[in-house]
């Protein structure tokens, strides 16, 4: 529309009940008008409609004014009409998504990020609620505002409130996102297996102070690995299967994944640790793909050595890469999610990189941060509800009453690198 063009902003406040929508465009149908927005929320039975149209060249506004507050008269609302001109229509809309996550989310939060946006020369078109738990996720969509600019502001601000903010490109861009890998240790597990394994080979000393070297950069993961690996010679092949019997899985982890696989989307899981605990979880969770480091066993005992290729930093992002061509899935359509140094090129390689309870190397390299102990909320960084996951467990549930050949549930395709 062009610059000079009026619009006409009509709102709707008052009791939702059946019909509202319809009624009010059967009012608006009968002039020459042009709808260039609609927004319509739903707070505890409170509902906020608005409209925005463009008006032709001889709009009769009394008449419109008229229909529209009798309207809401009879339907014992309230009514307000704006004009507006084309030039302030024409704000883009929707381009940023940025997902606020907090435990608890207070209004002196909401009020400092909600200021920051407006102090960037943004606009908030729309808020909502994602979800009420197992924390409270709020969703602005910002328009008119610079992504890496907003999200270096609110990366900030979010450090001095205690809050997670998201900040990613609106559309059809999140939405097309269609495989998700994890890292395993202290991501997808609450453990660290190797300081497990340590332990139970009476070698926990020595590979914390192993591991304390390669944070400080004295080794590479790879050194840091195999020496961590040698310490535990000797060890009984029981003592992994016992060891899966005692393994905590992050909180939120099952929801995660089984929310994403019902929805179409991809799983995958990648270590610098073991396939003997991978090959666990791809059963445990239903997981499409696995990759790690093989211990080699020989007449039932650990030998100290790994076998295969060597999932490192470098291998990490070598599996994503692979995960998502046999997925055929483009890298801009994955999602990497970890929370060490040993994450980062996977990171970096993926669509969106998700920083899980990471060290702040990690957090400042990663699109988004989560610091809360669910797994489950980077669902809410992919737009997907806590209703999209109940209904997605209740759609499942329906398939289950009803069995047939089609609804049976295939084996997982795991892809494990030995």
């Amino acid at each position: 529309m062009s610059e000079s063009e009026v619009t006409l902003l009509v709102t709707l406040t008052g009791r939702d009940r059946p019909g509202v929508t319809s009624r009010l465009f059967a009012q608006l149908s009968a002039h020459d008008l042009t709808v260039l927005d609609v927004e319509q929320v739903v707070i505890r039975g409170r509902l906020i409609l608005g409209v925005l149209l463009a008006c032709g060249h001889s709009p009769d506004l009394t008449a419109i004014h008229r229909k529209v507050r009798t309207l809401a008269a009879d339907l014992g609302m309230e009514a307000e009409l704006t004009l507006g001109s084309g030039e302030q229509a024409g704000r883009p809309r929707g381009r940023l998504h940025v997902t606020v996550l907090g435990n608890p989310l207070t209004p002196a939060a909401i009020a400092a990020i909600a200021g920051r946006i407006a102090a960037t020369g943004a606009n908030i078109d729309r808020i909502e609620r994602l979800a009420s738990r197992p924390v409270t996720c709020i969703e602005f969509d910002v328009s008119g505002a610079d992504p890496d600019g907003l999200r270096t502001a609110l990366a900030r601000e979010s450090a001095s409130l205690g809050v997670d903010v998201a900040v990613q490109r609106g559309g059809l861009h999140r939405r097309a996102m269609r495989l998700v890998v994890m890292d395993v240790d202290s991501t997808l597990l609450q453990d660290e297996v190797i300081d497990l394994l340590a332990e139970r080979a009476r070698r926990a000393e020595e590979c914390a102070a192993l591991t304390a070297a390669a944070m400080r950069g004295e080794l590479d993961f790879a050194q840091s690995l195999r020496q961590r690996v040698a310490l535990l010679a000797g060890l009984d092949e029981s003592e992994l299967t016992d060891l899966l019997k005692h393994l905590r899985l992050t909180p939120g982890a099952r929801t995660l994944v089984r929310t994403l696989s019902r929805l179409g989307y991809r799983c995958g899981a990648v270590t610098g640790g073991f396939t003997q605990f991978t090959d666990w979880l791809a059963g445990e969770l239903g997981l499409d793909y696995t990759a790690g480091n093989t211990l080699e066993i020989v007449d039932g005992r650990l030998t100290g050595r790994v076998t295969g290729e060597l999932i490192d930093r470098p291998g990490k992002e070598r599996m994503l890469r692979m995960f998502a061509a046999q997925a055929g899935v483009p890298l801009s359509q994955t999602v990497a999610v970890g929370d060490g140094a040993n994450d980062l090129d996977m990171i970096a390689a993926a669509g969106l990189g998700i920083a899980f309870n990471a060290k702040p190397a990690v957090r400042s390299a990663a699109d988004a941060s989560v610091n809360v102990p669910h797994l489950d909320v980077i669902l809410y960084l992919l737009g997907i509800s806590r209703d999209d996951v109940e209904a997605a467990d209740a759609d499942d549930l329906d398939l289950i009453s009803v069995p047939s050949a089609q609804n049976t549930n295939s084996a997982a395709r795991s892809l494990r690198s030995r």
